[in-house]
């Protein structure tokens, strides 16, 4: 851990409330949700259920000022280049200012209004003349996971007028196939999503989309009627085929996951309107201004980053399960897999050592009643210690006397699945003992629509820069994911020249039994 004048006096305290059963704390103190929550407009945190006390707190939020957390959230809004293994800022938060937008943001929001103006008013045309109806985002990462995950969340709320959206991002071209035999070529358009515009695995779904338009249109610039390209290098966009008009750009200070607050969320537009893309920024600013302007002892983004380096780091617990009551969040976990452990999954200082102490948790989940039958087993009577964050909403999707009936059911599973973790059953048989003792925090937000689910997403970005700074590592990096690229490359090489003597046994194995079961390539696209 960072061993600062805070740390010992809380890794004794640690050592003293770990042997504390957390249902003892509740009979301690039985207003612990007065003391241990928090709320702001729309949004209520409860970390009552965290094996903390005023003490640990305290001693929590003194680290956080030792770490200087208060200067590096200055320096974040400010735009300097704290990013510093690649000398650029972290400038995400500037793409939400929708009430002081920088003239360049402003430029892009103005384009991505006339694509959504157009599709939506049937204006924008195919090669054979009939108006878009379906679009396509080709994207992997960031370019994939923020927009799949926010448009299936909103799609209640999608915009009368807007196209079906799809998403397509695995390489092994089969899901986009299975689009492809479904899609009219003269009514689809594809989004190209890359930040470089270079990478192959979106580039090889591209190209595949690519040779689909080109069996049914006339000509190559009538093709690239179907073709939007979103990315920061317009030069690669342009020698790939994407017409001038037809591009977007965002910026090399924008992360991949954080990209979808810049044009890579134009399907997010495309599904809500620019009113409703717009509302999900402005719900994200609102968490920024909480997250810039509270202080720590108030602040949600601060309070779950400092809960989360005290179970990580104190009480030792190595994963985080996130559990949203609401099917529409399906994919929430899996955007946050990356935000999360993208962002803090390092080893490495600031300044270039070797950190000696845990970093970001395992991160998991899945929509709660799915996961009460599959993994909640583990929580309850599994061997790990676990920290879990349940995800709910206080109203429903319907006032109809049964979508009523069927939201206060979901509100009760949420309720007694984090009461079941924290007070545990006991048993002679123990089969049927649960221990209990498991941490939780609720978050509870009024309704699932764009402002909140840009507030939701905020305060998850700034509780991993929160942690980023206690532990003193770079969160806006992903040097991790280059090397797989590389020997990606290398290997594909392999494939075609047929040689493996230099690889591992392994590797080279497993290479000879795929070659030796390839019957040639065929001529299908």
């Amino acid at each position: 851990m960072i061993y600062t004048a805070a740390y010992p006096p809380l890794k004794a305290h640690a050592n003293q409330l770990k042997t504390q059963h957390l249902a003892d704390l509740f009979k301690a103190e039985p207003n612990r949700f007065e003391a241990f929550s928090t709320a702001i407009e729309g949004l209520l945190f409860d970390y009552s259920k965290q094996k903390i006390d005023s003490q640990a707190l305290d001693g929590l939020i003194k680290l956080a000022e030792e770490r200087d957390l208060s200067e590096w959230i200055q320096k974040l809004f400010a735009g300097e280049a704290i990013n510093h293994t690649e000398s650029r800022a972290a400038g995400h938060t500037r793409l939400r200012d929708v009430n002081n937008p920088s003239p360049d943001v402003s430029k892009q929001w103005d384009r991505m209004a006339n694509i959504v103006s157009q599709v939506h008013q049937k204006q924008l045309r195919g090669y054979s003349g009939k108006p878009i109806t379906e679009v396509v985002n080709i994207g992997v990462g960031g370019s994939d996971l923020g927009p799949l995950m926010v448009t299936h969340a909103l799609d209640k709320d999608r915009h009368p007028q807007a196209p079906g959206i799809h998403f397509v991002s695995t390489l092994d071209a089969q899901q986009l196939q299975k689009l492809l035999n479904k899609l009219n070529p003269e009514t689809t358009l594809f989004i190209i999503a890359s930040k470089s515009f270079a990478t192959i695995d979106t580039l090889s779904l591209a190209d595949t989309a690519k040779a689909w338009i080109q069996q049914y249109a006339k000509s190559e610039s009538a093709t690239l009627r179907h073709f939007i390209g979103i990315s920061t290098n317009a030069a690669k966009m342009a020698e790939w085929g994407i017409l001038p008009d037809y591009q977007l750009l965002f910026w090399d200070w924008v992360g991949g996951r954080f990209s979808l607050w810049s044009a890579i969320g134009l399907s997010i537009a495309l599904a809500q309107g620019m009113a409703g893309y717009k509302s999900m920024l402005a719900g994200a600013q609102a968490m920024d201004q909480h997250f810039k302007e509270t202080p720590f002892s108030k602040n949600i983004p601060v309070l779950m980053g400092l809960i989360g380096i005290w179970n990580t780091n104190f009480l030792e617990l190595a994963a985080q399960a996130i559990l949203p009551y609401d099917s529409r969040l399906k994919y929430f976990a899996s955007y946050l897999e990356q935000l999360e452990m993208e962002s803090n999954g390092k080893s490495t200082r600031r300044d270039g050592t070797k950190v000696t102490y845990r970093t970001n948790p395992i991160l998991w989940g899945e929509v709660g009643p799915n996961a009460q039958h599959a993994f909640y087993q583990l929580l309850h009577q599994g061997t790990e210690r676990v920290m879990s964050d349940f995800i709910l909403f206080s109203q429903g999707v319907s006032t109809s006397k049964r979508a009523t009936f069927h939201h206060q059911l979901n509100v009760a599973n949420c309720l007694a699945q984090s009461r079941a973790l924290m007070i545990g059953q006991a048993s002679d048989d123990l089969n049927k003992h649960y221990p209990g003792d498991q941490v939780s925090s609720t978050l509870l937000l009024e309704t699932l629509d764009a402002h909140h689910l840009g507030m939701l997403i905020a305060l998850y970005e700034h509780k991993v820069f929160v942690q980023s700074v206690i532990w003193n590592i770079n969160p806006f990096d992903q040097w991790g994911v280059e090397l797989g690229k590389k020997l990606a490359s290398e290997i594909m090489q392999d494939i075609k020249s047929g040689s493996t003597d230099h690889l591992d046994s392994s590797t080279a194995g497993i290479l000879k039994a795929v070659l030796a079961h390839s019957t040639g390539v065929s001529d299908e696209n």
